[in-house]
């Protein structure tokens, strides 16, 4: 009896906890559904539209770099041992927790016109699509690294060593051994670290408010013209996440 009603406690407090996430968002996607004309002028804006595109763009680019430079630096935390290794894994968790104004601007002193590397850059990242992905980029990357690092820890270094002494070369096997076998973690923290790009905005108003991506157009229209027209933004471009999740979800259950 005390273990159901231990379990019982624990499924009503996971039910709170879901319902918390659930009625917030539905609520708000009913509300722009039944708001059918703002909803539709939106949904068929060219500008709203192109600045979803562009975020979608812009996350799936700043996933990509983080991927060709996070998952070596994860195999590297979670296969060897090094002095300094505690303060780098408290490192990459950093844009975790800063606040992402603070995220915007320390990036704005590198990156921007006078920064320490934005002034001697061909590339423009002030108000422009460069400017975009590094923000996204920056508080995004953790996911990555740190999932992938997990995913890596749970391969069995036997397996390794013993495609080592058959000759193999430890490209080979991170390539044939360890990659697939922590492939799951990789595409999760993949996932996360697009959906992480797609919600940024503190750090990206900073360092580029233009070209306006989804999430800048959300908080304009609630400036300008009101809650129903950002109301409405906001349901599509979660509606799109929706779908691109599901997709995702889908693709990775036909790997298992």
């Amino acid at each position: 009896m005390r273990n159901t009603s231990f379990e019982n406690t624990f499924i009503i407090l996971g039910i709170l906890v879901l319902l918390f996430i659930l009625i917030p968002l539905v609520n708000l996607i009913l509300s722009a559904l039944l708001n059918t004309q703002i909803f539709i002028e939106n949904l068929t804006d060219e500008a709203v539209l192109k600045s979803i595109l562009l975020s979608f763009s812009c996350a799936f680019l700043a996933t990509l770099i983080a991927f060709i430079f996070g998952v070596p630096l994860a195999y590297l935390l979670a296969r060897k041992n090094f002095y300094g290794k505690t303060i780098i894994e408290g490192m990459i968790d950093v844009p975790v927790v800063v606040p992402h104004t603070v995220a915007g601007i320390a990036l704005l002193t590198v990156f921007g016109t006078h920064g320490l590397l934005g002034q001697f850059s061909f590339i423009k990242f002030v108000d422009a699509i460069p400017g975009i992905i590094i923000a996204m980029l920056f508080v995004s990357i953790p996911f990555i690294i740190n999932y992938s690092r997990e995913g890596f820890e749970s391969v069995d270094v036997r397996l390794e060593n013993a495609a080592r002494t058959l000759g193999a070369s430890p490209f080979y096997v991170f390539l044939k051994i360890s990659f697939p076998m922590a492939f799951r973690n990789i595409f999760v923290g993949a996932v996360m670290t697009w959906a992480r790009a797609i919600s940024e905005f503190g750090a990206i108003i900073i360092i580029a408010y233009y070209p306006m991506i989804a999430t800048t157009v959300i908080y304009d229209k609630f400036l300008t013209t009101g809650l129903d027209a950002s109301q409405a933004v906001a349901a599509i471009l979660l509606l799109f996440c929706l779908i691109v999740f599901i997709l995702l979800r889908l693709l990775i259950k036909k790997k298992k």
